[in-house]
């Protein structure tokens, strides 16, 4: 099972990314001086932007500004703000293209390029993938352990964790489709539902790391692990919504839930006799490999591609490995079963 260390890559990276404020784009005199009159006239150059019309008040004219959007684009909540810091930042980023100088990151983040109002739409389509991928992982999952393996008499299947997988499956995909949504648009909202569906899957995947590694079937040993997990991690999440969002708290919880069972998965792996442990290692090689580039960040090619994109592109193929061994594994301990029942 050491094949989760690709899955607690992408939340302990999930957990840590933050938006600072202070990067070296921000700062730049030319470009905060092009956001301050964008600001104030609501026009960078010859572009001007509906809801950047002002009153004398200060209100904005003709009634809030996503009122005057396009219906496709009301609910991405660009603001006056969010257009101006964008088309200063093209435009300052063509300068330095013509004085020969590379891209800079703006408030923690690389430039992009906005297509059909996404704000990292390669990103988004790699984690769109990678849903659907998990998707059709658990859908066939489910379609070998009540359509084609052998099943109980009360037509229950024997595998003993086909439960805590179908909640995985679920927590996955949710993870996978907030990581879509605020890839498409940063706000405070899509931030927080990206990071906290990153630690309630981080969470529950170091119980099912301990349950499946341990041999846990009664039940009353379950709940021995599961309860004080899910009180921390809902503790966790319900502390940095309604109190603070402390960045550097949040790292230092996905770091030790992620060694957890990264440890707990790793000894599991190495003792196991397995038949498909095989794909575990793949999984773990081509994790350490997708990894080098979360490390060895670079801009985005034609604004689109960076390597946090190719990183989630790397991750579609292992999630169809990984489900491959879940499924191997439930044919697995459903054979070594009715070999007991025989």
């Amino acid at each position: 099972m050491a094949s989760y260390y690709w899955i607690i890559c992408f939340l302990v990276l999930s957990c840590l990314f933050r938006v600072y404020e202070a990067s070296a784009g921000d700062s730049d005199p030319l470009y905060r001086a092009c956001l301050g009159e964008c600001e104030k006239t609501g026009c960078v150059g010859e572009r001007c932007f509906s809801h950047c019309k002002f009153s004398s008040d200060g209100s904005t004219l003709d009634g809030p500004w996503y009122m005057q959007e396009p219906l496709y684009l009301r609910w991405k909540q660009w603001s006056c703000q969010s257009d101006c810091r964008y088309h200063c930042m093209l435009d300052r980023e063509k300068e330095r293209a013509e004085l020969g100088q590379g891209p800079v990151k703006y408030h923690g983040k690389w430039p992009f390029q906005r297509l059909y109002g996404f704000q990292e739409p390669v990103s988004v389509a790699f984690s769109a993938l990678n849903l659907a991928m998990h998707f059709h992982g658990w859908l066939s999952f489910f379609t070998l352990l009540y359509y084609k393996l052998p099943l109980k008499p009360d037509k229950r299947p024997f595998y003993e964790y086909v439960g805590l997988w179908n909640i995985y499956g679920f927590l996955s995909m949710s993870a996978w489709f907030w990581s879509a949504v605020f890839h498409s648009r940063d706000i405070n909202l899509t931030e927080k539902l990206d990071y906290f569906s990153a630690v309630a899957l981080l969470g529950y995947s170091l119980i099912l790391a301990i349950i499946r590694s341990f041999g846990l079937r009664d039940e009353a040993s379950r709940v021995m692990v599961a309860a004080p997990l899910i009180a921390f991690t809902t503790t966790h999440i319900m502390y940095l919504n309604n109190y603070k969002m402390d960045y550097g708290w949040n790292m230092t919880v996905c770091v030790v839930m992620g060694i957890a069972q990264l440890l707990t998965w790793s000894i599991w792996a190495a003792v196991t006799r397995h038949p498909s442990r095989w794909k575990l290692w793949v999984v773990v090689v081509g994790g350490g490999l997708a990894m080098l580039l979360e490390i060895f960040d670079f801009a985005p090619y034609l604004g689109l591609v960076d390597a946090h994109a190719l990183w989630h592109a790397s991750t579609i193929p292992l999630t169809y490995i990984w489900w491959s061994f879940i499924k191997d594994d439930a044919e697995y301990r459903t054979s070594n079963l009715l070999k007991k029942v025989k």
